[in-house]
C-alpha cells in the first residue's frame, strides 16, 4: 500500500461517517479514527514490518506551549552569557568515539578551537564535530546516543 492508497483510504473513510477502521494484512496495519461521537482526532498510525515485528520506542512526553516558553524564558536569562555549539547536521549524537572509550569532554573542561567535542552520526557515518570556540564547558545539552537536529544546541560553553 503507498501513500495515495492510504489518503484514499482516509477520505473514504471520513466521507463513510464511521468512527474507526482498522486494515491489516500481513506486512501493513493501519487504523484510522475520525471525530465521531465527539471525538476530534482524525490520524492514520501506519505500521509496516518486513521480517517480524519489532518494539516501538515509547513516544517522548510532550510538554505544554506555555511550560516551553517559560523553561526557555529563564534558560535564557541564565544562559546569555555562554556560547552554543550546535549541531552542524541531523543524526545522532554520541559523546564518545565508541562504546570502550572515554567521553571527549565533560562539564568543566577547557576547549580551544578545533578540539573535537562530540561525535554525529549520520547515514552510518560518523561525523567529528569539532569546537568553534574556545572556552569552558558550562552544560550538555544533549543526553548520549539520541536523535539531534540541524542547528540544534549540543554544548553551552563560557568563553571567558
Amino acid at each position: 500500500m503507498d501513500i495515495k492508497d492510504i489518503q484514499n483510504l482516509i477520505k473514504f473513510v471520513s466521507k463513510a461517517e464511521v468512527s474507526e477502521v482498522k486494515y491489516k494484512t500481513k506486512d501493513f496495519e493501519i487504523t484510522i479514527k475520525t471525530p465521531l461521537a465527539g471525538s476530534d482526532a482524525v490520524y492514520a498510525q501506519p505500521a509496516v514490518y518486513h521480517t517480524a515485528p519489532q518494539a516501538a520506542a515509547a513516544p517522548a512526553p510532550v510538554a505544554s506551549p506555555a511550560a516551553v516558553s517559560v523553561e526557555k524564558t529563564e534558560a535564557a536569562s541564565d544562559d546569555s552569557k555562554y556560547v552554543a555549539i550546535k549541531s552542524p547536521m541531523i543524526g545522532t549524537f554520541y559523546r564518545k568515539p565508541s562504546p570502550d572509550k572515554d567521553v571527549f569532554v565533560n562539564v568543566g573542561d577547557e576547549i580551544s578551537v578545533g578540539k573535537v567535542v562530540c561525535v554525529i552520526e549520520a547515514m552510518k557515518l560518523f561525523n567529528q564535530i569539532d569546537s568553534e570556540i574556545s572556552g569552558k564547558i558550562v552544560k550538555i545539552l544533549v543526553d548520549d546516543a539520541t536523535p539531534v537536529e540541524y542547528d540544534q544546541p549540543l554544548f553551552l560553553v563560557d568563553p571567558s
